[in-house]
């Protein structure tokens, strides 16, 4: 009976040892793809329901420019709040927006604000002001819906529902922007913040 060969058997573990890692990297690496976002702050989702509301009150009766610089201005306050609340969130519960589903999460939201914003001066310059509330929430629906795939499932409804909101807005007559962006960016905020911070921890 021949010897067997003592590097074949030094081989063996070695090559066992090997593929044993890249099974763990590859169960690793799937997980992290298939885990979601689970530090969007509901309470920071709340809080920017909290600002369309003083926005709304702020607007009434603004000129065209007026009010649009108020919810231009009210946006970029909801969003510092609520991202900064998601940041609090996430240091705490050991979540980043770096890396894994939270930059997945942001990859996918971001194209569809970056077109909200680059669109709203064309529209301001063409007077047509009331297509701006079924725009902002129409692209704002959709960054959320793309975004939210990474994230809890409360995320990606309140896409839906902005989506919904937005597309009945396309139908109402002029003189009901102000209310229009009241029940989307106001209501659909303070529904589903909640909602996300008692299910999901904040």
């Amino acid at each position: 009976m021949p010897a067997r060969n003592l590097d074949d058997q030094h081989d063996r573990p070695v090559a066992l040892h090997d593929r044993a890692i890249d099974d763990l990297r590859f169960i690793r690496e799937t997980m992290v793809r298939s885990a979601a976002f689970t530090a969007i702050s509901g309470w920071g989702v709340a809080a920017m329901g909290v600002v369309a509301a003083v926005a709304f009150v702020l607007a009434r009766g603004a000129t065209p420019t007026g009010w649009v610089a108020t919810w231009a201005l009210a946006a970029v306050i909801a969003f510092v709040v609520s991202v900064s609340a998601t940041l609090r969130k996430a240091s705490r519960i050991g979540e980043t927006l770096m890396h894994g589903p939270g930059r997945r999460l942001v990859l996918g939201a971001a194209p569809a604000l970056l077109v909200g914003g680059l669109l709203t001066w064309p529209i301001l310059q063409s007077g047509r002001i009331e297509l701006l509330p079924p725009m902002w929430i129409l692209l704002y629906g959709t960054a959320v819906t793309a975004g939210g795939t990474f994230s809890v499932r409360p995320v990606p409804l309140m896409g839906v529902a902005f989506l919904v909101v937005g597309a009945g807005a396309l139908l109402l007559p002029t003189g009901f922007e102000n209310a229009t962006m009241l029940a989307a960016f106001g209501g659909l905020h303070l529904i589903f913040g909640p909602w996300i911070a008692r299910r999901h921890g904040g």
